[in-house]
């Protein structure tokens, strides 16, 4: 069967077992490709971490693509129809691990690149990309180590279409135009152990903190705004106890999890939990890790050029979300960038028997050229 420029490029990425941070050989296939369009490379190797950033042009406006080359692992290969990194093409759909999530983004936009760049090989501005096998992972070195080149080299970039996997139902239905925020709280209460038939000789943590993580999760922290919901707090884990039904517990653990918006800050977020803790007269150790602060796109020039992209190819209008868990764009918004997300159906990502729709990706790969055409017109 001779698969299309997109899908074959899809498999090649999907052969090579990039379970996070592990890129085996990803960025090479690509920056070779890259490389004989014109693009400068710079690898900028972190840890166990391959990141690439490419560029083609000297001035002017910069549109830049972003993505990760890992992948999830992909649990008992037993349960998948087909090797999962073995791609395998069934009733139009194409199986592997990472087809969806997000290698099938990648191959659609350097094929959007090469045909953009065949067409029009004098183009205004300048063309990007940003690529790093830590996205499913950590995340501790990959994009944030090229937005921090970036930096150092004071290289602007203007707009970057992330290639996430947005679309809920067919391709195009939803484009993401931010993120809520992610505040994760480790949280230790100390008590004194002691036998159950003797509570007056105990400080039993469970009792104490109970109350004062029941009052956090009944608090309406916000009421959202125009572009997000709710801020939320969940509590995902909570450990006590020995064991033993005869011994009251020294200590309780809790972990917790805010998915916040911009009526809130992680400060301020931080703040209002010890409080809390504090008003219970709790004797507590709280840790807190922030994933990413909550960014948004505005309407602007890249939102209006994905709008028209996706309406001219695909024959719908999107939804404009701030929906779902964290991205790169965490990382990539801060520096005054225009980022969105745009990618195929999401269905089964991270999932057993992960595919794509072939024709999707060929869509996809004509809405990422419509978008440079749009921003980058010669």
């Amino acid at each position: 069967m001779t698969l299309s420029p997109v899908a074959e490029l899809t498999s090649a990425l999907i052969e090579r077992a990039s379970v996070t941070p592990q890129d085996c050989g990803c960025l090479d296939l690509i920056g070779q490709r890259l490389e004989a369009c014109g693009f400068r490379l710079t690898r900028l190797p972190s840890a166990d971490v391959d990141n690439l950033w490419a560029v083609r042009g000297d001035s002017g406006p910069c549109l830049a693509f972003a993505g990760h080359t890992d992948v999830v692992p992909t649990g008992s290969v037993s349960d998948w129809r087909f090797d999962p990194f073995r791609p395998t093409v069934v009733d139009g759909y194409l199986y592997g691990r990472g087809a969806a999530d997000m290698k099938g983004s990648l191959a659609a936009m350097v094929t959007a690149v090469e045909n953009f760049i065949a067409a029009k090989p004098n183009h205004n501005g300048r063309l990007a990309f940003m690529l790093t096998s830590d996205e499913e992972g950590p995340a501790t070195d990959g994009t944030i180590k090229i937005t921090e080149y970036l930096t150092r080299e004071k290289i602007a970039v203007d707009w970057c279409v992330v290639g996430e996997p947005s679309s809920s139902e067919i391709l195009g239905d939803t484009v993401r135009v931010g993120r809520r925020g992610s505040l994760n709280g480790h949280l230790t209460v100390r008590g004194v152990q002691g036998h159950v038939a003797y509570p007056d000789q105990a400080d039993n943590p469970i009792h104490t903190a109970i109350p004062a993580l029941a009052e956090l999760a009944a608090k309406i922290w916000d009421e959202g705004n125009a572009f997000y919901p709710p801020s939320s707090f969940q509590i995902s884990n909570i450990q006590a106890g020995t064991g033993a039904e005869n011994v009251i517990p020294g200590t309780l653990v809790a972990r917790f999890n805010f998915r916040f918006c911009t009526e809130q800050t992680a400060a301020g977020l931080r703040a209002e939990v010890e409080s809390v803790l504090r008003s219970h007269a709790l004797d507590f150790e709280l840790d807190w890790r922030l994933s990413g602060n909550p960014f948004l796109t505005e309407s602007g020039r890249l939102i209006e050029a994905v709008t028209a992209a996706v309406t001219g190819i695909c024959g719908i209008e999107p939804v404009l979300s701030t929906g779902g868990g964290t991205s790169d764009g965490r990382f990539i918004a801060p520096l005054g960038i225009e980022v969105v997300e745009l990618g195929p159906n999401n269905a089964t990502i991270h999932k057993v028997d992960e595919c794509v729709r072939i024709d999707e990706l060929e869509q996809l790969s004509h809405v990422y050229q419509t978008i440079i055409e749009r921003l980058l017109e010669a």
